[in-house]
């Protein structure tokens, strides 16, 4: 047997033959008019009406906070995040001289544990809570949000791993003040790297966009543009080079957004092979110790299947030398990386500690077939079916 990996081919000869039909022209390379168009694209496939398209995840989940505190919006530095999720999700605050606050993992969802939320907010009274949707799982997005609005905290999406999921026929990432996507190469869709903020906030859209170019005002609507202008007195031609946030350069390319064009068009078949996949793991799993329950879901394209059980380093001795790729679940608990417990100190918590020590995930992807998955669980089985 071939090896099973975690990606395959997610860019496949239609896109790459598409995208140099495109070259021949001698196209503008950097961004513009089809990251507009991708950026559109993916707007109404989502159900949003601005997404900004940025060079990776990770600057996206960047640029959203810091929209949020170049808004002004914030009413303290008290960032709210699940310990399950990954460095990119967390450091932004970090960086940006936030004060982040963990909390335990909802062993229904891998989501965050919504009581122990509520706890936070009424001991911390937190400014945003910033949700990681794992492998594609919802969180208890409903209960999430009535707990936001009572506690007046912020919610953004992080929707790396989760594209096209639904809680109430309403897509994940529709939920939150912003959310973020990631086209890194091994995700849902790809646009190599590449990532995406979406948001139905006008002020936050105009925001993002000015903050991903260096903090000028050349890519807003010209209300905006003219009024910054007005507001500092600056005339047309020095606005060229005027700055009014503090920005970056998180920039991708029209070359990325012309993949993604391509990618998105059979978006939707990915996404239901995914869920298909998911439910032949679901089928042929043997977990006592744990298992994701899909009941508590409506609809998941999930990125990759949950594995949790204390015979975890057997578990991946056995897919390696099988010739199946694995990863830990994820980052496990934020709160035992380095990065983390340098600054902030090693924190307990009751089930992303487990999740950290016995957490794994499986290859899910397109054109993984249903003997690789059977031959993937016949392998996990014979840990876990005890």
């Amino acid at each position: 047997m071939k090896p099973i990996t975690l990606v395959r081919d997610t860019i496949d000869e239609t896109d790459i033959s598409c995208l140099i039909d495109w070259l021949k022209t001698n196209p503008r390379l950097t961004k513009g008019v089809k990251t507009i168009e991708f950026e559109n694209s993916w707007s109404n496939w989502l159900g949003c009406k601005y997404s900004v398209f940025v060079n990776s995840g990770s600057s996206a989940n960047l640029a959203a906070l810091y929209a949020l505190v170049q808004s002004n919006r914030l009413k303290n530095k008290k960032i709210v995040f699940s310990c399950l999720s990954w460095v990119t999700t967390v450091s932004p605050a970090m960086q940006l001289g936030l004060e982040p606050i963990l909390c335990d993992v909802d062993p229904d969802t891998l989501g965050i544990d919504i009581e122990k939320f509520e706890n936070i907010c009424k001991n911390e009274n937190p400014a945003v809570l910033m949700i990681v949707h794992a492998l594609g799982f919802p969180n208890k997005i409903i209960k999430l949000k009535e707990i936001c609005e009572k506690y007046n905290v912020l919610l953004i999406e992080d929707s790396c791993e989760c594209v096209g999921s639904t809680v109430n026929n309403k897509k994940m990432g529709t939920y939150g003040c912003m959310s973020t996507f990631s086209t890194y190469f091994g995700h849902h869709f790809s646009t190599i790297e590449g990532g995406f903020v979406c948001t139905d906030d006008f002020e936050l859209y105009n925001i993002l966009k000015s903050i991903r170019s260096h903090g000028w005002s050349r890519d807003l609507d010209e209300v905006t543009r003219k009024r910054l202008q007005l507001e500092h007195g600056i005339n047309d031609f020095h606005d060229l080079y005027t700055f009014y946030y503090p920005g970056f350069n998180l920039r991708s390319t029209d070359l990325q957004a012309t993949i993604g064009i391509q990618q998105l068009k059979k978006l939707n078949f990915i996404c239901k092979k995914r869920f298909e996949n998911l439910k032949i793991y679901d089928k042929n799993i043997k977990n006592s110790y744990w298992k994701i329950d899909l009941n508590n879901f409506e609809y998941v394209p999930n990125f990759a299947y949950p594995i949790i059980h204390p015979n975890c380093a057997k578990i991946s001795e056995a897919l390696a030398d099988g010739k199946v790729e694995c990863r830990p679940l994820i980052a496990g608990s934020i709160s035992r990386q380095p990065f983390y417990y340098k600054k902030y100190g090693m924190q307990k918590f009751d089930f992303a500690d487990i999740i950290h020590s016995y957490g794994m995930y499986l290859p899910n992807n397109p054109d993984i077939t249903e003997e690789e998955i059977k031959y993937i669980c016949s392998i996990v089985n014979k840990f876990t079916d005890l």
